[in-house]
């Protein structure tokens, strides 16, 4: 199963690394319209173990694949591989509504 992350959720603190302040996710499956939203951690732990694909898409449709990472001291966070963009492709997603 494949999801492209639609929107994100960031608490307020100051993070060194603005992926770490990601805590939740939102997505679609595109092939059955399924949703979801997660926590950064379940995404990754999918990724990670479970071997999911998640992706990003800008504005002219362009994916970027969604990748697990993790600081120096192991705490564990998504970012985006690099692309022909220079913005962030998951900060830059909305806020989830729900």
């Amino acid at each position: 199963m494949s999801i492209k992350i639609t929107c994100i959720n960031k608490d307020n603190d100051y993070h060194a690394n603005p992926n770490l302040a990601i805590t939740h996710l939102g997505w679609i499956n595109e092939i059955d319209q399924q949703t979801g939203k997660n926590t950064r951690l379940e995404i990754y732990s999918w990724i990670k173990n479970e071997n999911g694909y998640a992706y990003v898409t800008d504005g002219s449709g362009n994916k970027a694949k969604v990748i697990t990472a993790e600081t120096s001291n192991g705490t564990k966070y998504l970012k985006t591989e690099a692309d022909n963009t220079t913005t962030n492709n998951l900060l830059s997603l909305p806020e989830c509504k729900i």
